[in-house]
């Protein structure tokens, strides 16, 4: 990577799409930065060139190919071409699959996969001409496991996976190009807030919980020195484990872990969120200390389940 690259985000004006621009602006990176919200992107913007980094904002949706492509010539026109795409637009969705409105499920499957999808076209269109460039595209850990109430973000991030598998083997004859896929876990960020919901409580991200600003250092990381796959997350393995080595465990565990874990006590009316457009987060509540301690209770005992999955098919085998 370039000591000044030229780095597109997607997804730029909030979560892991923010602390992204702002590790990179720290670098002195030049950025492209796009997003629906054009007020949130612009104090993204602001914030990066504050740092020192030139820093131009496109308002665009990843579900368009036009503004897509408009982002990319954007880049192109400021900077002369682009070195990195990172791409981190995702929305999502709460509640049982029969429960989630047809029209729902389909814009968060639209814009998690197929957005992904057009970003990747559009992108390695530009590597193909340069013969160089970085893809990383930001998965889930919901993309190698499967959790309730959530079968559209799910949906979304087991497609990108094996679309990010099917584009690593397809650009392996560009040896100058690369296509990641950086995969957290639980991380603080404001989409759990506002996913639309129809699970009747408001989302909230099942503990451990790790910090955007991580996520970001990974993708940094993957930038410099790419990496097919990264994982970002302690107990990301163990749950994996988990989920392949004792499906049955898994799957008694997992519907109460999420119920306790995974959803507030925080009560909501059905909602769309912003899945079709952008919202600010509703802001969150001062729980009861007592009330708080339910979710790390059940990440805590996701881990020891997972931890005795593990120790018990060790101590299995012959």
């Amino acid at each position: 990577m370039d000591a000044t690259p030229v780095v597109v985000i997607t997804g730029a004006s909030s979560g892991v799409g923010r602390a992204t621009a702002l590790a990179f602006a720290r670098t002195g990176a030049r950025l492209i930065l796009a997003a629906r919200s054009e007020s949130d992107l612009e104090t993204v913007a602001a914030d990066c060139r504050a740092v020192g980094a030139q820093a131009r904002a496109v308002v665009a949706d990843v579900t368009d190919g036009d503004a897509v492509e408009a982002v990319a010539e954007a880049a192109s026109l400021a900077y002369g071409g682009i070195d990195v795409w990172v791409h981190t637009a995702a929305v999502m969705a709460y509640g049982k699959f029969e429960d989630v409105p047809a029209e729902v499920f389909d814009r968060v499957v639209t814009v998690d996969l197929l957005g992904a999808a057009t970003v990747a076209r559009v992108a390695l269109r530009r590597f193909r001409a340069r013969e160089r460039g970085v893809l990383v595209l930001t998965g889930s850990l919901l993309g190698t496991v499967v959790t309730p109430f959530t079968s559209s973000y799910v949906t979304s991030k087991w497609g990108l996976r094996g679309l990010a598998r099917a584009l690593r083997l397809e650009t392996r004859d560009a040896p100058g190009i690369h296509v990641c896929l950086v995969s957290p876990g639980a991380v603080d960020t404001s989409i759990y807030r506002t996913a639309a919901n129809f699970a009747g409580r408001f989302g909230q991200p099942p503990p451990p919980v790790d910090s955007p600003e991580k996520v970001a250092a990974a993708i940094l990381r993957c930038a410099r020195r790419p990496r097919g796959e990264v994982s970002v997350g302690l107990v990301n393995p163990l749950i994996r484990f988990g989920f392949v080595a004792l499906p049955a465990v898994y799957d008694a565990l997992v519907v109460p872990l999420m119920s306790v874990g995974g959803l507030s006590r925080e009560q909501v009316a059905p909602h769309h969120g912003n899945v079709f457009t952008p919202i600010p987060p509703p802001p969150k509540p001062a729980p009861a200390r007592r009330r708080s301690l339910a979710a790390p209770a059940a990440g805590l005992a996701l881990t020891a389940a997972a931890v005795l999955t593990w120790h018990a098919t060790r101590q299995s085998r012959p």
